[in-house]
């Protein structure tokens, strides 16, 4: 009996480190994603022509049905691994890597615009002012790229901290708005997005930003001393802007993780209240937040301008990326090295969403979609879990987790 009474506390201590695991928020992201790609699967067999003929002889003969869906999602998917990740049909190792790098390049500018978006989700804040903050950090630096002249490192510099200023001073306005009269941050990031797009498409109409001799509403190309030199030669779109996406990201990590700034960020995510009574200044708090989140995703705007777009840019330059991000900072669980991940992620749906649609004449609507279940996935963890049968874990406590993908008073809305 003594004997086995260690042993089943050893097993009582593994179920238990197993149960924790299992019900862990990045099992709960990873496991979202598996789900919306086997719903993703359905609709692409839903949709192939093969699959639809071989329907109505279901009961005669529904091997055949089986197969036909089992062709349509297997080469869909494979066409997507191959635009995103490695494509062996290509001549030559260098493009046959090639969606790798294309798949980075996607992906940098939604880490950094989602490192922002995370970040004021750790503070209680819903920063959905990515595309305004994007727009007039890729004015302010593509302003910079191609009217001044100077030498290739001191250009690209400025140009770069011209584009982080007009993001923080975007967002940070947000935040001082909501410290000063308690305007509440959604309402104003929404509004902010509007005058950010109609104040940078009336400019490119004007010579501040138009190029000489145009009538488009287009900026001039990017100086070269301003545009961010390739990582690995002129054959590939992945720019030092990459480099500057993982800085950023190991800066926002620094800052939650290792910073005294960053405790009051997190104490007054969980708090804010009890943070004001603790002596943290959260009408401050908010103010700086919004000055670091809108530089974080002035990032995504200045990598964009003085990258992929350095032949000029209009007001759509920002694609959207705005939005995604908070799709990106939701399945990273607003963690920085999850908003990478989530990142990546997502880059690979857009590069190799292309190679589907080409390859097995898959609607790129179908990734979209996917997206969009990931973020349902996301926002209902019960669902997931009951799904795979993961075990709900304890709950009884009413704080807020700072980790949270959603800050509590946003879910109220």
């Amino acid at each position: 009996m003594s004997n086995e009474a260690p042993l089943r506390t050893g097993d009582d201590r593994v179920r238990a480190i197993v149960r924790e695991i299992m019900s862990g928020t990045a099992v709960i992201s990873v496991l979202a994603v598996v789900l919306a790609l086997a719903i993703g699967g359905v609709l692409i067999a839903a949709t192939d022509d093969h699959v639809r003929a071989a329907a109505p002889h279901l009961f005669t003969d529904p091997g055949g049905l089986l197969a036909a869906a089992w062709d349509a999602v297997a080469g869909a998917y494979g066409a997507l691994f191959q635009g995103a990740v490695f494509n062996p049909n290509r001549d030559g190792l260098v493009l046959q890597l090639k969606p790798i790098t294309e798949t980075l390049t996607f992906a940098t500018p939604l880490i950094a615009a989602g490192l922002g978006v995370a970040l004021a989700f750790r503070v209680g804040l819903f920063n959905i002012g990515g595309q305004g903050q994007m727009l007039v950090a890729a004015a302010c630096a593509g302003w910079v790229g191609f009217t001044l002249h100077l030498p290739f490192g001191v250009h690209l510099a400025l140009a770069l901290l011209a584009g982080l200023a007009g993001g923080a001073l975007w967002g940070g306005l947000v935040g001082l708005l909501k410290a000063r009269t308690g305007a509440h941050e959604v309402i104003v990031t929404i509004m902010l997005n509007y005058v950010a797009f109609y104040l940078l498409s009336y400019l490119l109409r004007t010579p501040l930003l138009q190029a000489p001799g145009s009538s488009n509403p287009k900026s001039p190309p990017i100086a070269d001393t301003a545009a961010l030199p390739p990582l690995l030669g002129p054959q590939f779109n992945l720019t030092l802007g990459l480099v500057l996406v993982v800085a950023a990201t190991i800066f926002t990590w620094w800052l939650l993780d290792r910073s005294a700034l960053g405790f009051r960020f997190k104490a007054v995510g969980i708090n804010p209240d009890a943070a004001r009574v603790a002596g943290i200044d959260v009408k401050r708090v908010y103010v700086a937040t919004m000055l670091i989140a809108g530089a974080l995703v002035g990032l995504a705007g200045v990598t964009q301008v003085l990258g992929p777009a350095r032949a000029g840019f209009t007001s759509g330059i920002d694609a959207g990326i705005g939005f995604d991000a908070i799709t990106v900072a939701l399945l990273g669980r607003s963690r920085p090295w999850g908003v990478l991940a989530a990142g990546t992620l997502f880059g690979a749906f857009k590069a190799g969403g292309y190679l589907m649609q080409a390859a097995e004449a898959v609607p790129i609507d179908i990734v979209l979609v996917v997206q969009s279940l990931i973020v349902l996935f996301i926002a209902a963890p019960p669902l997931v879990r009951g799904v795979f049968r993961l075990p709900d874990p304890s709950v009884g406590t009413a704080r807020q987790d700072p980790a949270s993908p959603v800050p509590e008073k946003v879910s109220a809305l």
